[in-house]
């Protein structure tokens, strides 16, 4: 069998080139400073003072690259420790970082199982790993361990539904092809992939493409020896009985039920969840941010009411968004297959106009003329359907 440290030494993954480093700069969730600020400390974490952040099992280094990029670019102190078993990847993550010239990180060639051997943290990044442990439950209880007081996690594992067609495909595959070498294994899961019907539950499914995309996708995706997935319920357990609590999903509303039906007024948070991620139907991961277990202080989530509070735009022009609720238009959101409209009072239009990741809700009901009692009604109501889908978050990164 090939193992997982094997699998990434021949295929790093995500396939990455160093040079792209000149021309681009890769984000997404978790690990945006602004979007942890937001779930992990009310949005207001001073930023003054360092964040010692630990990459554990930062493959080819995106998130690792985004975090250390923007706060650099915007100026806070920081310490990252990079974490992973494969040389290969690790290469690949230290040349990204010299091409930006980026000098705040320290990269170890060491499981994520050895977290805490590398001092506490106040934020942990653990993308797209835990679901690939032998013990997965033993990783979540490692990086409690190396979590700081008042820390917490950004991570990302897999999610059943939206994966339909993979595990059979890799049982399969793993059948067929064990014992060959990595290249040699490759090279007979795509000739074997090209004679499978087109009715197979993996081709009919649209919301999985690393396959088409280079090899190394093909691989981490279909030729996987250690894959699982979590469902709503079996993720929240898992962070309950390995001393984490759950904080929030990222795009909180694609797990609300009520969009898709009366939910009953007994069912809990849990639940809710649960059936919302049946009833979407297209997760094909989960994307979140924890919290030690049993923390009397743990902040709240920002709330969007808050007048002290700094909003961003994420991925949306504050012009054109504004334009739009002005004119009465809905904001299209499209997430995972899903389309979806949200429509927000026009009465908030000048003040996402004047968003820009500097101003504070108080400055920026000052300049719309409006005081703060009667600002924060329509605001608040934009900011919960912007907030719900990832598009809005709070942060003074930037002040």
């Amino acid at each position: 069998m090939v193992t997982v440290k094997q699998h990434y030494e021949a295929y790093p993954y995500p396939e990455r080139h160093p040079e792209d480093e000149r021309k681009r700069l890769i984000t997404g969730s978790p690990s945006h400073p602004v979007e942890l600020d937001h779930y992990l400390f009310s949005g207001r974490r001073d930023w003054r003072q360092p964040l010692r952040v630990l990459v554990a099992g930062g493959g080819t280094g995106d998130g690792l690259i985004q975090l250390a990029h923007l706060l650099t670019q915007a100026e806070r102190p920081h310490e990252i420790t990079y974490l992973d078993l494969s040389q290969t990847a690790r290469a690949v993550a230290e040349a990204r970082a010299r091409v930006r010239s980026l000098d705040t990180i320290t990269f170890h060639t060491a499981s994520l199982l050895e977290a805490a051997d590398f001092g506490e943290f106040d934020y942990i990044d653990c993308c797209g790993v835990l679901h690939h442990l032998p013990d997965p439950d033993a990783g979540f209880r490692a990086l409690r361990a190396a979590l700081a007081p008042g820390g917490g996690m950004g991570f990302m594992v897999y999610a059943p539904y939206g994966r339909t067609g993979v595990y059979p495909l890799q049982e399969a595959f793993g059948a067929l092809f064990d014992g060959m070498a990595p290249k040699k294994r490759l090279r007979a899961a795509k000739e074997a992939f090209a004679r499978l019907p087109e009715g197979h539950p993996f081709k009919r499914n649209p919301h999985l493409g690393d396959h088409q995309v280079s090899d190394a996708g093909f691989y981490d995706l279909l030729l996987h020896g250690q894959d699982r997935a979590y469902d709503v319920a079996a993720l929240v357990a898992t962070l309950q009985r390995t001393g984490w609590a759950l904080q929030s999903f990222t795009m909180p509303a694609r797990y609300d039920p009520a969009r898709f039906a009366p939910v009953p007024g007994e069912m809990d948070a849990v639940g809710r969840m649960a059936v919302a991620e049946k009833l979407c139907g297209s997760m094909r991961m989960h994307i979140a941010y924890a919290v030690a277990a049993g923390r009397d202080d743990a902040p709240p989530i920002a709330d969007g009411r808050a007048p002290d509070l700094v909003p961003h735009l994420i991925g949306v022009a504050p012009a054109a968004l504004a334009r739009a609720v002005a004119e009465g238009r809905p904001v299209p959101v499209t997430s995972g297959g899903e389309r979806i409209e949200l429509r927000l009072p026009r009465e908030s239009a000048a003040a996402l106009a004047r968003v820009d990741g500097t101003r504070s809700l108080a400055e920026i009901a000052g300049a719309t003329g409006q005081e703060m009692a009667r600002f924060a009604g329509p605001w608040g109501r934009a900011s919960d359907r912007l907030s719900g889908w990832g598009l809005l978050l709070y942060s003074g990164l930037l002040r």
